[in-house]
């Protein structure tokens, strides 16, 4: 991004980054959500720790953008900020899923997310300039209904996974995955139909 781009670009950075474009992290609102997320999410893993059903549930609908009934997230749990997230009725996630949601993160119902799962909407532009100069954008994810994720996979900016598909255990996910598949690898490649 050039310096007559940003002249004439009027929106805020963070304007830029909700959009999926091109913004600088500096921006006082964001930095303000995400240390609120971060409070949010350590007073979740208490809630969790100590029992308190009720507590937990109302800390991750707060947190999160929409949660649907039944989620259960095993603490601990990172995210940027926390509104961007949607997770489907009745999904499980394991524990120490890290989701990025610079931008929207969807997780639909009946999901399963292994243990050690990154959902990473950020990227950062390839040339060494704009990277030095700190500049940085997101791409949304998507995660279908009843898709299975397998311990340690790591779902790249921009990827769609179909319904009922499962990745298998530690597999990057660079590109959109169609439903009922099986895809393993790095890059993770479909392996057969279900």
């Amino acid at each position: 991004m050039s310096a007559d781009d940003v002249a004439e670009d009027l929106r805020t950075n963070r304007e830029r980054m909700l959009a999926g474009d091109l913004y600088i992290a500096d921006n006082p609102d964001s930095q303000r959500i995400a240390h609120t997320a971060m409070r949010m999410v350590d007073s979740y893993h208490r809630a969790v720790l100590d029992g308190d059903d009720q507590a937990s549930r109302t800390l991750l609908e707060q947190l999160l953008g929409s949660v649907g009934e039944g989620v259960y997230i095993k603490p601990p749990l990172a995210v940027d900020y926390g509104e961007n997230i949607t997770i489907g009725a009745r999904t499980f996630i394991n524990s120490n899923l890290t989701a990025l949601d610079v931008v929207s993160i969807t997780i639909g119902e009946d999901c399963q997310i292994g243990p050690n799962v990154q959902l990473l909407t950020p990227w950062h532009p390839l040339p060494p300039g704009p990277r030095r100069d700190k500049w940085e954008a997101a791409s949304p994810i998507t995660l279908g209904d009843n898709v299975w994720l397998g311990g340690g996979v790591i779902v790249c900016p921009g990827v769609s996974i179909g319904d009922n598909s499962v990745i298998g255990a530690g597999s990057v996910v660079t590109r959109d995955i169609p439903a009922d598949v099986v895809a393993v690898g790095s890059p993770a490649r479909v392996l057969r139909q279900l």
